[in-house]
């Protein structure tokens, strides 16, 4: 069975709408996807989605740990953020293999914007961090690292690296199937990642049109 992730931490920008067409996206983009999933401390009800509920207090980011607990695990999961829009066919995503997507700017870098594992081969991530959640969210945890932001990906891929499970990146396995949002150029990947402060709800109207699902001439 294939499982799209995504979190949901309330306190934030997002709501059922992010998740409603996430859920949308994915189901027109992926074939084979049986179940997606949301993690959430709220109370949705978004149809096709199934909300299982957080059951820490991590806050922001943090959460997104969750997603790698040995109780979700099945038999492929795809992690994704809720900024992401499907525009086409990702068919490829379904491929029997661990993988991240590189960091856009920190090149041999994991990002857990997008991340795709097979059954419970990741839970060690979710083990470790909730042995002691406190020191994984103090910066320099993982010594010196070239992120500006401490963040979730940062313990990830430190973990990652000191477990010797290094994921192949999704850019290289699958070439041309992400694109990074800029507004000066159009779209070409069948997924879009958006990074930092730009948004599909504050994107240019096109990528907001493809968001909503509507069909583009």
């Amino acid at each position: 069975m294939v499982t799209l992730m995504t979190v949901l931490r309330s306190g934030g920008r997002y709501d059922a709408t992010w998740v409603e067409r996430l859920a949308a996206g994915a189901r027109r983009s992926i074939a084979d996807v049986d179940r997606i999933v949301c993690l959430t401390d709220l109370s949705l009800d978004v149809k096709g989605v199934e909300t299982v509920p957080l059951c820490h207090d991590w806050p922001s980011w943090w959460s997104k740990f969750e997603a790698f607990r040995p109780d979700l695990a099945d038999d492929l999961t795809l992690l994704c953020d809720l900024d992401t829009i499907f525009t086409g066919n990702a068919d490829a995503l379904v491929d029997d293999s661990l993988a991240a997507m590189e960091d856009h700017f920190l090149k041999g870098r994991v990002s857990t914007a997008f991340m795709r594992w097979r059954g419970d081969e990741l839970a060690d991530l979710y083990q470790r961090f909730a042995q002691d959640p406190a020191r994984w969210m103090q910066p320099g945890s993982c010594g010196e690292v070239p992120n500006a932001v401490h963040g979730d990906q940062v313990v990830v891929d430190h973990v990652l690296r000191t477990s010797g499970k290094i994921p192949d990146f999704i850019q290289h396995r699958h070439p041309g199937l992400l694109d990074f949002y800029d507004a000066s150029r159009p779209m070409t990947g069948p997924i879009v990642i958006f990074i930092g402060d730009s948004k599909p709800d504050t994107a240019d109207e096109r990528s907001q049109a493809l968001w909503r699902g509507e069909t583009l001439s």
